[in-house]
């Protein structure tokens, strides 16, 4: 195949032996040569291709934290607080009041009607979040006034751990007063004490619901549209590489994973983690399916991640946090996995050279899950095994001293500090642990390899936002952070690319630009490293190449 030179405004690598270029060669998908045009030229003939020469290039961005269903919930209303750009670049305006979601929800139950929808079909909708509302909570009561209470309502909390649903929708599922599930929500006083309230929980209370409507709101269902509507998305905001972080892996998913990314016009690679709790496979069976999977990854579809699950969210107090508690005084979170059966889990999976990501929110579970990966490496010792603890936003410096001795990893989900750091300040945290929420200098200070993420559609999936969070560290009220825990804007940078590359083990192809690696770029307008600090997440982005293909954004 014949050598393509890019020539661009200038190229950072995130390669410390040549940090700056103008020109990148790229044979066979590869980047061939780094360096100015003469270096080029020692390869032989080439093509020179200056699309991109205004343009600004960075490695690929990865997003070591995602889920494919960005693409796909769109297909379902959005209910969220903030604004939300879809894939097609539509901007859906946020809803800022209880009253204005029941009336959202109450407009789209009459466009039901008029389309002609059975009036028992439910509606299911998305990007729910009560906890900006000033401590107010959905019930069944604003729900079940929605087009006289009949059709069955489902929405689903913007985390993915917690929804709401009416009352037609609690019969339906068949929870009553009688429904003793851990999750399920009820009435603690008055007339209807002991009976379901309508807010459901973590995943054991929303399978009640999810067996009826299917799995909208928790996972979405993976179709190839949904898929090209995540590439797309991927794509508006440079990034390369993307993870599924929880997938049960069945034959339909991976008809659809396999013919889509199969498609050379796709222009995302993904990652997609084996969802190892609450599923058909037991750990045994799991690794062995895994380990199959592994040997038919392909460059755009990865096989290897694990992905298991010890607590909540923090923001819908279902999170595990240690002493002193909420600062609300709500009632502890709940243990998705119960610890000493994820650690069971955790051993067969890693002793069978998997790469697990486990999903830690309050401190209480980070503990839990260092202990317990500690026990099992001196069962079974593992070089470069790169567990990574996922979240972590409570983790501080004494547990980030014991991870780098175990060589853990962590991906803190730094727009947090944006999304909910003024409720985590005021309501979930308090002051105190706020200012340590998603410690990301502790982290390097300590020895931990470090990713940051957005874990879309949790929050939007645009890699240079989730940067300028860990730099800047403000909240919406103005409010910094924990100033002390600020990365500086090369330090971001390399979160969410080498960074993350290294947690998935793909840092030998991705997260730099040096020769023989993936010809994966960020494409920018602006240099990130001359803006202001501030304006981190305004730069502009271009669009990507993936191996050598260059993909406009908007395309």
């Amino acid at each position: 195949m014949r050598t393509t030179v890019y020539a661009a405004r200038r190229i950072h690598t995130m390669n410390p032996a040549q940090p700056v270029a103008s020109h990148v060669a790229v044979r066979d998908g590869c980047i061939l040569a780094v360096g100015d045009l003469e270096r080029m030229r020692a390869w032989g003939d080439f093509d020179l291709d200056e699309t991109l020469a205004d343009q600004v290039l960075l490695p690929g961005f990865v997003e070591g934290h995602c889920h494919l269903k960005e693409g796909s919930l769109w297909e379902m209303p959005y209910l969220g607080w903030f604004d939300r750009r879809d894939p097609q670049g539509k901007v859906w305006p946020g809803l800022r009041s209880m009253a204005a979601v029941v009336a959202r929800l109450a407009e789209i139950d009459a466009e039901m009607a008029r389309s002609g929808a059975p009036a028992d079909a439910p509606l299911i909708a998305w990007g729910f979040d009560p906890i900006y509302f000033g401590g107010e909570r959905m019930t069944v009561d604003p729900l079940d006034h929605v087009g006289g209470g009949s059709r069955p309502i489902v929405i689903a909390h913007a985390n993915g751990h917690l929804m709401n649903v009416n009352s037609a929708m609690l019969r339906r599922a068949g929870i009553g007063a009688e429904t003793e599930v851990e999750g399920v929500i009820k009435f603690d006083s008055g007339a209807r004490r002991g009976e379901p309230n309508g807010e459901l929980q973590e995943p054991a209370a929303m399978y009640l619901v999810l067996r009826q409507v299917g799995n909208a709101g928790l996972q979405g269902p993976l179709t190839d549209a949904g898929l090209r509507a995540f590439g797309r998305v991927a794509t508006l905001q440079g990034v390369t590489t993307a993870t599924d972080l929880v997938n049960r892996l069945t034959a339909k998913d991976l008809a659809v994973l396999r013919g889509t990314c199969g498609d050379d016009a796709f222009p995302v690679r993904i990652v997609p983690a084996f969802q190892a709790f609450h599923g058909t496979h037991g750990a045994a069976a799991g690794a062995e399916y895994v380990q199959a999977l592994q040997a038919t990854s392909t460059d755009r579809l990865r096989f290897g991640l694990v992905k298991m699950m010890l607590d909540g969210s923090i923001q819908g107090f279902s999170a595990r946090l240690r002493w002193p508690g909420y600062f609300n005084g709500a009632p502890n979170g709940i243990w998705v996995t119960a610890p000493a059966q994820y650690e069971a889990d955790f051993e067969t999976y890693h002793r069978a050279g998997l790469t697990i990501h486990s999903h830690t929110n309050g401190d209480e579970a980070s503990g839990a899950a260092i202990a317990a990966i500690e026990r099992v490496l001196a069962r079974a010792p593992r070089p470069d095994h790169r567990h990574t603890l996922q979240h972590g936003q409570m983790i501080d410096r004494p547990m980030f001293d014991r991870m780098a001795a175990l060589g853990l990893c962590a991906n803190l989900f730094t727009n947090h500090l944006w999304y909910w750091g003024d409720q985590h300040h005021d309501m979930t945290m308090g002051p105190d642990r706020a200012h340590r929420l998603d410690a990301c200098r502790s982290a390097l200070d300590a020895g931990v390899a470090l990713a940051i993420h957005s874990d879309a559609p949790v929050t939007p999936l645009a890699p240079l936002f989730t940067a300028w969070c860990a730099v800047n560290r403000v909240t919406p009220s103005g409010r910094v952070l924990g100033e002390a825990e600020r990365l500086t804007v090369p330090e971001a940078l390399r979160a969410i690319t080498l960074g993350a590359a290294w947690t998935l083990k793909l840092d030998h192809e991705i997260g730099s630009i040096e020769c023989g690696k993936r010809a994966d770029f960020a494409v920018l307008a602006e240099d990130p490293y001359e803006v202001p600090r501030a304006a981190l997440k305004d730069v502009p982005v271009w669009g990507t190449v993936l191996s050598g293909r260059v993909f406009a954004a908007g395309g």
